[in-house]
């Protein structure tokens, strides 16, 4: 820590002008007076958030975090002044904007500072941030289309969080946007959104190989084009926002393969429609199997069956929205984003366990409901809750829009998979002998993680020098996300919108540190 000051000075301790001034607050059942404050170091402007409760009758800080907001000189100019006309003046006869676009584009004449392997959500804030700090970067996505790794989802699928705390940085979603947003409309949102932030991206294209050079502090990457072509590049950050469901998973099932009907990942389902008349089996009760099963039933299946291999938190889609009640204060939505980052984790694991139980007690009919019909269901490890489960394993739970309910009635059915001997021809063979026939079966049981999806690129040596990637330290921050690695010039950045578009600042005054030679491990 007194290296740490030493190096960057800190001085000028000031509240923050303009924002929030100083409150008393309630956080994870505290009462605190919660302040936001500014001060300056030889680094950059940062602003820091301290909560202090009274013990012994003096003030004492509960709570403390410091961010760096800007590297001074190297401003992000979305705070600034649009460009003048000594930027983009009239050339006629010359190059314009356009033409500019289409060289930037190319990289014709240059490689990248920073290649992004990913062009969904993560892909492009990031993207963003770096071009806004004028680090070249270069977004490249397998898909044909930008967007299409959500198109190519479900039919039915819709976010489960709610418009208002996904903005996307610099451009927030129009007011007229429903409360929650159907995939196609966020797919042609990625488009949008990178032509109007004039983000460089290539579509139809994948990683297929990369080394890093330890002497020359870059890689090689080979990018294999839409048309066949290779082009070899050479970055110096590699940050891979190639998503936390990116793999599908594929159990090793006995009997599966004798199945004579339909095999189906839920991210590859398609729709209920493509089903009507047809007995189903959904294999997952997580969102995507709920949501899969609802879908099928209300389009006109014969008869659908979910089982169950393990406990499941459920929580209406109304109380799982409790986590962003911070986003429902009378203040400004910068000052959200920083206040939501500002709890270390005991206070944040405390305070998802005071609202798993306010949720488990909003929903208790629901979920009464659902014990009487022999479903398992889990509150998460210490009762945290669905954030916590997200952040440790990626799923495990369910937002309920409509199928728990279904379920309870006994419009969607119920099995455990603990009942099951095996996956036979027709359907299951269940272990009294009976057979539960089935002309499709949907796999809704989530994806390999990030790190192994970079496994056939990197290699083993460096896949695992990486450490690990998503879940939990034991400092409480996820571990291997929007920080260093344990490879150098390797990043990751993953999660919901919310948190891509807080990290991604993170991650890119980090790499734009580095460019600068501020930072150097």
């Amino acid at each position: 820590m007194l290296p740490s000051l030493a190096r960057t000075a800190p001085h000028g301790l000031e509240l923050a002008k303009g924002r929030t001034p100083p409150r008393y607050i309630e956080r994870a059942g505290t009462k605190a007076i919660e302040a936001i404050f500014t001060f300056e170091t030889v680094i950059g402007p940062c602003n820091g958030v301290v909560r202090l409760v009274s013990e012994g009758g003096a003030p004492r800080a509960w709570t403390l975090m410091t961010a760096l907001d800007e590297i001074r000189g190297h401003e992000d100019p979305a705070n600034g002044k649009r460009w003048q006309d000594v930027d983009w003046k009239r050339n006629f006869g010359g190059e314009n904007w356009a033409d500019r676009r289409r060289r930037a584009v190319a990289y014709a004449d240059r490689d990248p500072a920073v290649l992004v392997v990913g062009a969904a959500q993560a892909g492009l804030m990031v993207s963003a941030r770096l071009g806004m700090l004028g680090v070249d970067t270069l977004a490249i996505d397998r898909e044909k289309r930008l967007g299409d790794s959500w198109r190519r989802r479900y039919h039915a699928l819709t976010l489960h969080n709610e418009t208002r705390v996904n903005h996307f940085p610099y451009m927030p979603f129009p007011r007229s946007w429903p409360v929650f947003v159907p995939k196609d409309m966020l797919a042609n949102w990625f488009e949008i959104y990178a032509e109007a932030m004039e983000l460089n991206v290539w579509t139809g294209t994948e990683l297929t190989a990369a080394r890093y050079d330890d002497v020359s502090k870059h890689w090689t990457v080979t990018l294999r084009r839409a048309d066949g072509g290779e082009r070899i590049m050479h970055p110096r950050h590699v940050i891979f926002c190639n998503g936390v469901s990116t793999i599908p998973k594929w159990p090793d099932l006995p009997g599966l393969n004798e199945f004579r009907g339909a095999v189906r990942h839920s991210g590859d389902y398609g729709s209920g429609l493509d089903w009507k008349g047809k007995r189903a089996l959904v294999l997952g009760t997580g969102t995507s199997g709920h949501d899969v099963a609802q879908d099928l039933s209300v389009s006109g299946a014969a008869e659908v069956s979910i089982i169950q291999n393990g406990p499941t938190l459920v929580v209406s889609l109304k109380e799982a929205q409790a986590p962003y009640a911070l986003y429902d204060e009378n203040i400004s939505f910068e000052d959200c984003d920083l206040l939501a980052t500002s709890f270390p984790y005991p206070i944040y694991s405390r305070s998802h366990q005071r609202l798993t139980e306010k949720n488990a007690d909003a929903d208790k009919v629901l979920l009464e409901g659902l014990k009487r019909r022999g479903f398992k269901l889990t509150s998460g490890p210490n009762g945290t809750g669905w954030q916590i489960m997200y952040g440790n394993r990626g799923g495990g739970y369910y937002f309920d829009a409509g199928c728990s309910q279904m379920i309870v009635d006994g419009r969607v059915g119920l099995i455990q998979f603990a009942d099951i001997e095996r996956f036979c021809a027709e359907g299951a063979l269940m272990r009294d002998g009976s057979v539960r026939a089935a002309e499709l079966i949907v796999l809704a049981i989530g994806y390999e993680g990030q790190k192994e999806a970079v496994r056939h690129v990197l290699g083993d040596a460096v896949t695992d020098r990486i450490g690990p990637v998503w879940g939990f330290d034991a400092e409480g921050e996820l571990a291997g996300m929007w920080r260093p690695t344990g490879q150098p010039g390797l990043w990751f950045l993953a999660g919901g919108l919310a948190q891509c578009r807080i990290f991604s600042k993170v991650l890119a005054l980090q790499i734009k540190a580095r460019e600068l030679g501020i930072a150097t491990t």
